[in-house]
């Protein structure tokens, strides 16, 4: 029985019931909200009969299905409304003890429903049965996001799936679903819940197959460990359609996640890999050392040798020279994986460039020594190789550091350091001269953590004052791009602190204008001498 069988004129008392426990049931709401609705649309009936100014209102009894109509005026000390208003006198002399705040109900005949009345009644009952589906959607699924639902395909619009889950309808975008894929209706799928929202034509369900947790969700329904939470899935990563990478730990040392999943002969990973339309999938054991789990991550390719930069959040990987275009992959999709899965920036080195790169660095910090110190290629070449990377160290490490190079003395060690002191302090002259030459400040120069070097560099950008420096943003100042700073290796946080220092005497300024105008009423109302 539909919403339409409900007769023009004349309703059955009992048909009218028996529409609204078989909408509630097709429609999965409450038979009260249907009722509701239906006393509604008969209110909205009769309103159109007695006027639309009166309070007119229906009730539908609940076991005989009796429609009663009335008219309510309600009681007020001061009418602003004398069609829906009455005074407490008026009020008394129709029934005795009436009080502000209650209401006098007048019984009305009930109304025969012609066509107009009884289809517009229809469209209020169709209206808000959908307003209580759609609110009842949304109640049961706003809490179901992260699962993964199987349906069936309803429609096909523009490439995107309306998928019928049974007590709702779901949509699954183009852009959410695997690369050439395609679906037609009639046709089963299984999708992922990502998000579900009220939007103004109802609570939308949106699924998706191409998101990296319907992977995972799909694992944990066939790897009975990973659902009894013996293995867990610690990150995925994932080129739908293509390939994906997942990372997993076993809480228990007698099990191999990576065994556990793969399940025998393949069954298990072959199952995700059926319903991922062919996506080949790496399984990686996870570690807690980030070294140890990049390197698992760039499997299959080998690697010789990793240099770690937690500050950056940057690997610099080593793999031989026949290695490299399997640890990069097609279209640099073994690496780009790898970084998503591990979140760690990934650089690729052959041994050959690596090899080429260091000895560049160590020619190019041996010439700096050559230059500040005044020494021939031997020496400089001795304190690269013992670690001295800057002139700074040679000032300022202790003697013994230096005692502890083969073949230095305590004479050569001392003039060392006096002539990398000398060159530091001329240096220092030198730049403190060229930034006061560019315009750069006193204030703007009494920052900490701002190098004589940094105060050029930005005196050359155009900064120049406190308030240059406090208007830049933190990716202006250190941004590996284009930061004006980014040449010395800044964090953000050190960037930040440098930025909020230069934006202090904005918060000084602001206290002494508080305080000028604080004091400026105490002037005005003082007394003068004359009042003493």
């Amino acid at each position: 029985m539909d919403i339409d069988a409900i007769p023009a004129a004349g309703y059955d008392r009992l048909e009218l019931l028996q529409v609204a426990d078989v909408v509630a049931r097709e429609k999965s709401i409450e038979r009260e909200e249907v009722l509701e609705a239906m006393e509604e649309a008969i209110q909205k009936a009769a309103s159109s009969k007695y006027g639309q100014e009166h309070d007119v209102r229906a009730q539908i009894d609940r076991k005989t299905g009796d429609i009663r109509l009335a008219r309510y005026l309600e009681v007020v000390n001061e009418v602003e409304n004398e069609i829906t208003q009455i005074t407490v006198d008026q009020a008394q002399k129709r029934k005795p003890g009436a009080k502000a705040g209650d209401f006098l109900v007048d019984a009305l005949p009930p109304i025969d429903f012609g066509r107009i009345a009884a289809q517009t009644a229809k469209q209020v009952i169709v209206q808000k049965v959908r307003e209580a589906e759609r609110l009842r959607q949304y109640a049961e699924y706003k809490d179901r996001i992260s699962e993964v639902v199987n349906g069936i395909v309803k429609r096909v619009e523009f490439g995107n799936v309306t998928v019928d889950l049974g007590r709702a309808e779901a949509v699954l975008r183009r852009d959410e679903m695997i690369p050439r894929e395609s679906f037609k209706p009639g046709d089963r799928v299984r999708a992922y819940i990502y998000d579900v929202r009220e939007e103004l034509r109802g609570p939308q369900i949106f699924l998706s197959r191409s998101h990296p947790q319907f992977m995972a969700k799909l694992f944990g329904q066939e790897v009975p460990e990973i659902y009894d939470k013996i293995i867990e899935i610690k990150s995925v990563a994932r080129d739908p359609g293509s390939r994906a990478k997942i990372a997993v730990l076993s809480n228990d040392s007698s099990i191999d996640p990576v065994g556990a999943c793969v399940g025998m002969r393949g069954s298990r990973v072959q199952a995700v890999v059926g319903e991922l339309q062919g996506e080949k999938i790496d399984i990686i054991q996870w570690s807690p050392d980030p070294a140890t789990f990049i390197v698992n991550a760039l499997a299959p390719a080998e690697v010789a040798k990793v240099v770690l930069d937690e500050e950056q959040n940057k690997i610099e990987v080593v793999v031989p020279d026949e290695q490299l275009s399997l640890a990069i992959g097609r279209r640099g999709q073994n690496v780009r994986l790898a970084s998503q899965l591990t979140q760690w920036e990934i650089v690729i080195l052959t041994e050959e460039e690596e090899s080429v790169r260091r000895q560049e660095e160590f020619m190019s910090r041996s010439q700096v020594f050559m230059d500040a110190l005044d020494v021939d290629d031997v020496l400089a070449h001795l304190l690269v190789t013992e670690g001295f990377s800057s002139v700074e160290e040679v000032a300022f490490v202790p003697a013994s550091d230096l005692l502890d190079i083969e073949g230095f003395d305590e004479e050569i060690a001392e003039e060392l350091r006096n002539r990398a002191r000398v060159f530091l302090a001329e240096e220092e002259e030198r730049l403190t001269s060229e930034r006061s030459q560019l315009g750069v400040t006193d204030e703007l120069a009494a920052i900490e953590g701002l190098s004589p070097k940094m105060l050029v560099t930005l005196g050359v950008a155009g900064i120049k004052e406190l308030d240059d420096l406090a208007d830049l943003a933190t990716d202006e100042l250190v941004s590996s791009e284009d930061g004006v700073l980014r040449e010395f290796g800044l964090t953000e946080e050190q960037a930040n602190t440098i930025i909020m220092a230069a934006r202090a005497h904005w918060f000084d300024d602001e206290e002494v204008d508080e305080k000028v105008t604080v004091n400026d009423g105490a002037d005005e109302a003082a007394p003068g001498p004359e009042m003493v």
